[in-house]
């Protein structure tokens, strides 16, 4: 099955020749390895490059075991580079190799060599590559299927597509499986097998319980405000398990490092300014959340909310959780302070959007207090209210606009209509 992730093969096109290193990264299965080795050397192939110029190394694959020394993986490119023709150097999971920072800045004053690797969640953070290549590197992030690129590889109807999406999210590898049961073991192994001992062999957790009861509750509240004290507490009260603020956070920071979650920060929209705690905690694959839940806890309203989160992340949009806050006079005529809340502020350079998630509208209350928010906002950005609903997109006499969460998904200027 090919799938063309359009968004990903430009970026990695766009940055050829640009004197850095590119590094993609994502969590496991996300398909690191076949934009690097299918999409963009075939986008290459397409465009003249013959195939000996483009230089594939899987270091997963046994075969290729030796080429994990340094010294025998530089002996090896350097062997089949023959000319003063540009080479395209494609290395998956760089990070099984030693030192492998000083092979890659071996090339970087080379001028007809042109350098991609993939890096694991497991030993290549993005942190990792701030530090390690100093600016010499360029990260781009390739995160599961979203529903565009889902629904190209299905014959589903668009709304039972989506009901698949929010059940067993967006790993490639998902769309190969047709019953639900294959579907869900796949999920549930992958959690388990992979992401869990990825992060317990990287930060060398000996002690696992804590970390799995916390992924638990995470699983359980997402987009749900919560910090480090309100976790520690609910660990006390529900688990009878002691477990300092300190600990709790070094933890959630481990679970978002691997990209299997992504935080989102509070931000005063009147202030313009950013609150430091609490957080909201989204996952980037709704299929590897349920599986932790063992597929029990279906909220449409949280699921279709985090599937929006990622829709806006995929899109290159910084997403922080909008805050407005209020002095209104009760009905005894006391002022008293509020805050309404905006599910999502998205900002990309001079673009900002304020979105609401609102999986139903059903009465006119309901309308309003989705409306809260938005109405109380007086600057000139663009507000939305997404819906779970087909409905045509319509903008009120407060300029808000209400879209179909398939219109939002699906149309790529979206939120432009």
């Amino acid at each position: 099955m090919r799938i063309e992730r359009k968004i990903y093969l430009d970026k990695v096109v766009e940055s050829r020749h640009n004197g850095m290193i590119k590094i993609i990264t994502g969590v496991r299965r996300s398909g690191k390895s076949y934009l690097l080795f299918d999409l963009f050397a075939d986008w290459l192939e397409a465009e003249g490059v013959s195939s000996d110029h483009i230089i594939k190394i899987d270091l997963e694959n046994r075969r290729n075991k030796s080429l994990r020394n340094p010294d025998n993986l530089l002996e090896y490119i350097d062997a089949k580079m023959i000319d003063k023709e540009m080479y395209y150097i494609l290395i998956d999971e760089i990070q099984l190799v030693d030192e492998f920072e000083d092979v890659l800045n071996s090339y970087l004053k080379i001028k007809n060599v042109d350098v991609y690797v993939t890096g694991s969640n497991a030993r290549f953070l993005s942190k990792d590559v701030i530090t390690t290549f100093r600016g010499r590197g360029e990260e781009i992030k390739v995160f599961p299927l979203n529903f565009r690129e889902f629904m190209s590889a299905t014959d589903k109807s668009t709304e039972l597509a989506f009901e698949e999406f929010m059940t067993y999210g967006g790993l490639p590898q998902v769309l190969e499986y047709k019953s639900e049961e294959r579907k869900a073991e796949y999920l549930k192994a992958l959690f388990a097998e992979t992401y869990i001992t990825d992060i317990k062999e990287r930060y060398n957790i000996k002690h696992d319980e804590e970390l799995e009861i916390l992924l638990d509750i995470i699983s359980s509240n997402i987009g749900c405000l919560t910090n480090p004290s309100k976790l520690a507490n609910t660990f006390l009260s529900e688990k009878k398990v002691k477990l300092s603020d300190k600990t709790i956070k070094n933890y959630l920071d481990y679970i978002c490092d691997s990209f299997l979650v992504e935080k989102s920060q509070r931000y005063d929209i009147k202030g313009k300014k950013y609150i430091d705690t609490p957080y909201k905690y989204y996952f980037v694959d709704l299929g590897l959340r349920n599986a932790r839940l063992n597929f029990r806890q279906l909220e449409k309203t949280h699921m279709m909310e985090n599937i929006i989160y990622n829709e806006l992340r995929v899109r290159g949009f910084n997403v922080d959780v909008g805050i407005v806050p209020l002095v209104i006079r009760d009905e005894n005529g006391n002022q008293k302070r509020v805050s309404y809340e905006v599910d999502f502020v998205a900002n990309k350079g001079n673009r900002r959007y304020y979105i609401q998630s609102a999986y139903r509208l059903d009465s006119d209350e309901t309308v309003a207090q989705e409306q809260n928010s938005l109405r109380n906002i007086d600057d000139s950005f663009k507000k939305i209210v997404i819906v779970g609903n087909p409905i045509l997109v319509e903008r009120d006499n407060n300029g808000i606009t209400t879209m179909s969460v398939y219109d939002f998904l699906l149309k790529e200027n979206s939120l432009e209509l």
